[in-house]
């Protein structure tokens, strides 16, 4: 490398050569006296009496080596190449310390504290809710399917509040949403059934079922514009994706059960839907939520909350219609699929032609309808999404109407319904079921007991519906034996 002079511009030229290069250089030579140079720059090589910076020649730099910070004199939080008698107050690397000093509000949360507390401790059920709650669009969904930071956060607390597995205390929202009964059992429901889709409804009706004919209906009668549920994947067999079912054709095509999250309240950002809500003015949109409980839970929260919203405000209000899928836990895809199905057991995606947890069990079918496994689901514990176990919501509390297979003979799905606005929308659907009081109470009864045990052995704090809704970061932490302030501690 060339060598450089303090406070000159390196043009690559040799010090014979600099010493015939005239009198617009700038530089000390025995030729004559250097130029002033000013604060401003003026009188530097290349640096006009305005102050103006002209071409400049630099050194190419070096190749197959690091910079030097180790020799004596290396310094690499000086800037190289000030003009001598040049103050440009560089601030030096322990700006970061003295930062670092200086408290942080006590009424500011950050994405920081809920990466800490939840989704760096495998504690994070990947509903989406922090997603859809971030004011200032700062939160997206990483490649790993878990929440990320991809802009910068402010601080504004929405994300860490509004998590069920962070600040929302999930029981109390049980209670503003369906009132003091609805603590205890399967909740306080309007009416209970057994039920399945009638064999002459739609020539596709064997590939739907009450779900299906449901969100259909309410698509016919123009009740709704759309219904988020999810899809599979394109790129990896049995992962699910959000999808926003405009037409019976979507729903048919994508009916059927995944057991991984979809982040679906993540995915409610009208500019992602626009192609599939052509002319509909966003005020005027309703729509419908199929999501687990966890999910339900979230986005009641937000209906219910006034909070600074951002782009996810146009559909988060636009969701008249909340059904909830039965749910005592949820997997990791990679872990399930790929660990648990095609490493130890040698099932692999493309094999598969249904999955379904039911009755303790995790039971897998292959493409001719044929039984692969029946194993019990404890055995797949690995898989499971660790969040999940604090979970006391396997009926779906804060949801318009509830679905699944518990309490009903095979064949048939079990209907709970627990809202007004649940009650329009089985009417509506009713005389495209097949339909009967619920077979067995008590099986929904007894599955929500044992969740809710077992959720009581998982859960750090205490289970209160009584309590406030939002629970204080340091208050977790406490709990939790989380870190407070992580961000001071080098997160």
């Amino acid at each position: 490398m060339t060598k450089r002079t303090p406070g000159v511009p390196n043009t690559g030229r040799s010090t014979e050569e600099s010493e015939s290069c005239g009198d617009d250089c700038g530089c000390s030579t025995d030729a004559g006296p250097s130029k002033e140079v000013r604060a401003d720059g003026a009188g530097a090589v290349n640096v006009d009496e305005n102050g103006q910076l002209g071409d400049v020649d630099f050194t190419p730099p070096s190749e197959g080596k690091s910079q030097d910070v180790d020799s004596p004199g290396a310094e690499p939080d000086k800037r190289v190449g000030v003009p001598e008698g040049v103050d440009l107050d560089t601030p030096s690397y322990s700006i970061r310390s003295e930062m670092n000093d200086i408290d942080t509000p006590d009424d500011k949360t950050w994405f920081m504290e809920l990466d800490e507390a939840v989704i760096d401790a495998d504690r994070c059920i990947q509903c989406g809710t922090c997603v859809a709650a971030c004011p200032s669009d700062s939160i997206g969904v990483g490649d790993d399917g878990k929440p990320e930071l991809v802009k910068m956060c402010t601080g504004c607390s929405m994300c860490w509040d509004f998590c069920p597995r962070g600040g929302l205390r999930y029981e109390r929202q049980w209670k503003i949403t369906g009132g003091e009964d609805n603590v205890s059992g399967a909740g306080d429901p309007i009416t209970e059934f057994t039920a399945k889709v009638r064999d002459d409804w739609h020539e596709e009706a064997q590939d739907g079922g009450v779900v299906t004919a449901m969100l259909s209906t309410l698509l016919e009668e123009g009740e709704i514009d759309g219904a988020l549920v999810a899809t599979e994947s394109e790129e990896d067999p049995w992962k699910a994706e959000s999808f926003l079912a405009t037409s019976h054709e979507d729903l048919v095509e994508n009916a059927g059960s995944f057991y991984n999250q979809t982040m679906a309240l993540g995915n409610l950002d009208l500019g992602q839907w626009e192609h599939k809500l052509p002319e509909k003015d966003a005020e005027d949109l309703s729509l419908a939520l199929v999501g687990t409980p966890c999910e339900i839970e979230g986005i009641r929260a937000l209906e219910d909350f006034d909070w600074s919203k951002g782009a996810q405000t146009e559909l988060v209000e636009a969701v008249d219609y909340r059904i909830s899928l039965m749910c005592t836990k949820n997997f990791n895809y990679e872990r399930l699929i790929g660990e648990q199905l095609a490493e130890k057991r040698d099932i692999y995606p493309e094999d598969i032609g249904k999955m379904d947890v039911i009755e303790g069990e995790m039971r897998v079918y292959g493409k001719d309808g044929e039984q692969i496994i029946a194993e019990d689901v404890n055995k797949f514990h690995d898989a499971t999404l660790k969040g999940c176990d604090e979970c006391a919501d396997f009926t779906g509390m804060t949801s318009d109407i509830t679905v699944g297979s518990v309490g009903s003979a095979d064949g048939f799905s079990s209907v709970i319904v627990r809202t007004e606005k649940g009650m329009e929308a089985w009417e509506a659907t009713e005389p495209h079921l097949e339909h009967r009081d619920l077979d067995s109470r008590k099986a929904v009864g007894k599955l929500q007991g044992w969740d809710k045990k077992k959720a009581f052995e998982s859960l750090e704090r205490p289970f209160d519906p009584d309590a406030p809704r939002f629970i204080d970061y340091t208050d977790h932490a406490e709990y939790y034996g989380t870190q407070v302030a992580p961000h001071d501690r080098g997160h």
